[in-house]
């Protein structure tokens, strides 16, 4: 029998969060974004069900692009850091990629180029983020630079990242529009702002191109409820089952540390899944777990291959009994903010000794 830890994927969630994108800016196009193995979901099967639905995918780097043209993927990719090298450019042609610009030099290699088809290219104008862009005031003179070049295609994309657009109440991402409105103005070309919680809660910012990601598989980007993130459905759902049941006496310990003690007699069960499966190793005692729709807490450190909970109030928990670690009806960023980060780490950091598996399309 095989060890049951593993990741379902429900892609009628995936089709129906991409649906809600559409639904919550129709006029703009789609760029759904597929890095980091699509937040840990499998970029290959994901790009897959969503190509007919979107107008365009976008990765960190030129071999996250590659392996999906490899896989049959189409559409349109946007390098979103563009290329770290000018030697890029020929597989960029080749496989027909679109170029982020965020700096100087990659500017320069473009004027360079001697390519034999113009590269769509998106221009990044740092509006308050301070990792990636053009400075505003540098926005006009980049903009005309790659118009002129040759290697260029014309109507190039013009687009900024939010840093706090996952805070509502936080007026960073209105000082950030509002400079990227003035920036803009006198420029011409399409416009792209809205990352997940942008598309979700800053509707001011869905432009010419909205760029879903988070939200694509099923993951609220914000800290408490909110109307449209309320809907989104969980695409991962890491599941196991417990594999060994134990009564612990009053005052016993369990796990590495001893860092859980009984307060009572407890029943504990031992779960096939850990952190070398992607379940944080830093989730705290407390931390919930479904036991075949139940909540109950985690109890004693997480190790490599396992993980205990205390099943005491559960007395139909079994041998075998389904165990949801995140995904439908847990929602992983709960789970995250008991072990002190966010959600987007806990799937991106899945390595892949738990298999993915569809279970619907």
């Amino acid at each position: 029998m095989a060890r049951p830890t593993e990741a379902l994927l429900d892609l009628e969630a995936l089709r129906h969060n991409a649906a809600l994108a559409r639904e919550l800016a129709p006029h703009s196009k789609m760029m759904a974004v597929v890095k980091a193995n699509a937040y840990g979901h499998g970029a290959e099967t994901i790009a897959a069900a969503l190509e007919s639905r979107v107008d365009a995918f976008a990765v960190a780097c030129i071999e996250e692009a590659v392996a999906l043209r490899d896989s049959g993927i189409t559409a349109p990719i946007l390098l979103l850091q563009g290329i770290f090298a000018a030697a890029e450019l020929a597989v960029a042609e080749a496989l027909d990629f679109w170029l982020m610009i965020d700096d100087v030099q990659q500017l320069e290699w473009m004027e360079q180029a001697r390519l034999h088809s113009p590269r769509p290219c998106w221009l990044k104008i740092d509006t308050g983020m301070h990792r990636l862009g053009a400075q505003p005031e540098q926005a006009a003179d980049f903009l005309r630079r790659l118009e002129a070049c040759a290697a260029v295609a014309k109507g190039t994309v013009l687009c900024t990242h939010f840093a706090s657009a996952d805070e509502l109440d936080n007026s960073q991402t209105e000082r950030q529009l509002a400079l990227f409105e003035q920036t803009c103005r006198p420029l011409p070309g399409p416009r792209s702002a809205a990352n997940s919680p942008g598309l979700l809660g800053w509707p001011a910012s869905h432009y010419d191109w909205i760029r879903p990601g988070y939200m694509l598989y099923g993951n609220s980007p914000f800290p408490g409820p909110q109307i449209h993130a309320d809907r989104l459905r969980p695409v991962m759902t890491l599941q196991s089952r417990i594999s060994s049941l134990r009564e612990v006496a009053t005052g016993e310990t369990v796990g590495y540390g001893a860092n859980w003690t009984a307060r009572r007699q407890s029943r504990i069960a031992t779960v096939s899944a850990g952190y070398g499966d992607g379940y944080p190793r830093l989730a705290e005692n407390g931390t919930p777990v479904l036991i075949d729709g139940q909540r109950a807490p985690l109890a004693g450190r997480v190790s490599m291959d396992m993980l205990t909970v205390d099943v005491t109030d559960l007395p139909a928990a079994s041998l075998d009994s389904t165990v949801t670690l995140w995904g439908q009806g847990l929602p992983v960023g709960e789970v995250a903010a008991h072990a002190g980060t966010i959600g987007y780490e806990l799937t991106t950091r899945m390595p892949l000794r738990a298999p993915r598996r569809v279970i619907k399309s």
